[in-house]
């Protein structure tokens, strides 16, 4: 803190210049470390012809049920009868939207099941995540 002489007292002033230069060095590494973070499962989704990205924000999980069918909420790993209580921790009490990615190799009753945990959970809007299909359009 510098300490000037204005004619009659002294006057305090705060040098901000080395608090601009912190805050400028902090701006810079997080923007170049935020795109690292977004890390998650490998999933192989099943492809389909509209998809819409999910949202940006911090109100939704990604619940996600790996090739070895493994299931994970975010990129941490849930046991099966742990995840009804998971759910309703993260995404009921929280008001948080819930989506699910399922490895396309994972059988159809497996994603019921945890299907059937979510709906047990008392969540009931669930959002599927699909790539897109990158071939032309086909007869199904």
């Amino acid at each position: 803190m510098a300490l000037k002489t204005h004619g009659q007292g002294m006057l305090a002033e705060i040098n901000v210049t080395p608090f601009v230069d912190v805050m400028l060095v902090l701006l810079i590494i997080f923007m170049v470390t935020a795109p690292l973070m977004t890390q998650g499962v490998e999933v192989d989704l099943p492809q389909t012809k509209t998809v819409r990205s999910l949202p940006q924000d911090d109100d939704h999980l990604v619940l996600s049920i790996s090739s070895n069918g493994d299931i994970f909420i975010d990129e941490y790993k849930v046991a099966f009868n742990e995840l009804e209580s998971h759910l309703v921790n993260l995404v009921k009490k929280q008001h948080k939207m819930l989506f699910l990615r399922a490895d396309k190799q994972v059988p159809y009753g497996d994603v019921v099941k945890v299907m059937g945990e979510i709906k047990s959970a008392g969540i009931e809007k669930l959002g599927i995540v699909a790539e897109p299909d990158d071939k032309p359009d086909r007869k199904r």
